[in-house]
Order: structure tokens, then C-alpha cells, then sequence
């Protein structure tokens, strides 16, 4: 949610939170804290109460559907064999992209090589330049 915002920007809204709530701002907070606890512990409690009631261990995350059924209905042999064909094209196109990605650093290095081949011999370092010494007006006259 707040990915987005850099440090001024989250300083502007606790300054304008500041000049909103005054000095009851320490107050807006904790119960704004103790609002986040409450709604915590509500779910804790329903899902807690949700897997007595079921029998089972329920996570928030079985809510899910799709994870339902899979944790639920499909024992893991079926399971392993959805996941079989997929980890296998997986793995053929991980063992592809190896392969191109040691051609190119083949042909990145033959191409270095050939540069170094065409490059002249090693140039002996430039001096450097110094501009000429700024000439006042009592020197030129």
C-alpha cells in the first residue's frame, strides 16, 4: 500500500496528522493499534473456530479455493503427477536457456578476443594537458 511514498512524503502526512488531531495524536494511534489487535485476534478466533468445527487444521491460507481442494480432495499422488509434466517442461527449458547462455558468453568472449587481436599495440599513456598559465594584463604590458 505504501511502496509508493518516500520518506518527505510520509513526514507531510504525519505532519498534517500533527495538525489534524493535535496533541490527542498519541490517542488516535493506540487506538488505531489496539483497532489492529482487535481485528487480529477476530480472525485468529474465527479460523480457529472454523477448523474445530471442520475437524481439521485450517490455515487462512486453505481459505483459498483452489488450495482447499488441493489440500483436501486430491491426495498427493495426484498431486505429483499434475506437477510432473510441468516440472519437466520446466526443467527443458532451464537446461535450453544453460546452453544459450554458454554460446553467448562463447561469442561475447570471441568477440573480445577479436578486438584485442585488431587493437594496435599498447599506446604509451598521453601526458596530461595542462592549459596554458592565464596571462594577466600587467604581464603583457
Amino acid at each position: 500500500m505504501f511502496d509508493n511514498l518516500n520518506w518527505w512524503e510520509i513526514g507531510l502526512l504525519l505532519l498534517v496528522a500533527l495538525l489534524i488531531f493535535g496533541d490527542k495524536l498519541p490517542n488516535v494511534i493506540s487506538d488505531g493499534l489496539r483497532m489492529l489487535r482487535s481485528v487480529r485476534a477476530m480472525a485468529r478466533n474465527a479460523t480457529g473456530d472454523l477448523s474445530r468445527e471442520l475437524g481439521t487444521d485450517i490455515q487462512l491460507e486453505d481459505l483459498h479455493p483452489k488450495a482447499f481442494i488441493r489440500k483436501h480432495l486430491m491426495s498427493e499422488d495426484e498431486q505429483e503427477a499434475l506437477r510432473k509434466p510441468i516440472q519437466r517442461v520446466f526443467d527443458d527449458v532451464k537446461s535450453d536457456l544453460g546452453a544459450v547462455n554458454k554460446e553467448l558468453k562463447d561469442v561475447a568472449a570471441a568477440a573480445d578476443i577479436k578486438a584485442a587481436v585488431g587493437r594496435p599495440a599498447a599506446e604509451p599513456a598521453a601526458a596530461p594537458k595542462i592549459p596554458p598559465a592565464r596571462q594577466s594584463f600587467d604581464d603583457v604590458t
